[in-house]
C-alpha cells in the first residue's frame, strides 16, 4: 500500500473513531478557538459542524469562511508524544441551506443522537466546511499533508 493511502486509511480511523474537534477561526484579526460535535464525509472533503446562529464563532465563520480544525487520538500518557497523531484539517465553511442541509443535519444527528434536539432546532446553521488539506503530525515530527478529491486519493 502507498503512503498515500496508508495516510487516508489513518485519517479515516481518527475522523470516525473521535466525535469532537477544535474549530479555530478569526474575527478583527483576534483567533478563537471552541470545541465542536462534527461528521465526516466518507470521501473526507467535506466536515459537518453546527452551531446556533446568534453566537459569535457564526458571526465570525460569516465574516471570514476560512477555518482550521484539529483533532488527535491521544489517551493523555506518556506514548502520546510518540505514537499519537494529530491532524489540523485546513478549508473554508459555508452554511448549506434546503435539502442538503436536511441530509447533513440527519447524518450529524445519526452519529450525535444526543444533539438531534438541536440539529432541529430552527436558529441551528448547518456549515459544511471543504477541506483543502489534512496535516497530519505524528511520531512527534513527522508531518505528512493528505489533499482530499487529488488524483490517485
Amino acid at each position: 500500500m502507498d503512503r498515500q493511502a496508508t495516510l487516508r486509511m489513518e485519517l479515516q480511523r481518527v475522523l470516525g473513531g473521535q466525535r469532537y474537534l477544535v474549530l479555530a477561526t478569526e474575527s478583527g484579526g483576534q483567533p478563537y478557538a471552541n470545541l465542536m460535535a462534527f461528521a465526516v464525509s466518507d470521501d473526507l472533503c467535506f466536515l459537518t459542524l453546527l452551531t446556533d446562529r446568534r453566537t459569535r464563532k457564526f458571526a465570525s465563520l460569516t465574516a471570514n469562511r476560512r477555518v482550521a480544525l484539529f483533532l488527535d487520538d491521544r489517551e493523555n500518557v506518556g506514548t502520546d508524544t510518540r505514537d499519537a497523531l494529530a491532524v489540523t484539517a485546513i478549508g473554508e465553511a459555508e452554511e448549506v441551506a434546503g435539502s442538503e442541509a436536511a441530509r447533513l443535519r440527519a447524518a450529524f444527528a445519526a452519529r450525535h443522537p444526543t444533539l438531534a434536539d438541536f440539529a432541529q432546532a430552527p436558529d441551528c446553521a448547518v456549515l459544511r466546511v471543504r477541506v483543502g488539506v489534512y496535516r497530519v503530525v505524528s511520531h512527534f515530527e513527522e508531518v505528512r499533508e493528505w489533499y482530499p478529491g487529488a488524483a490517485g486519493q
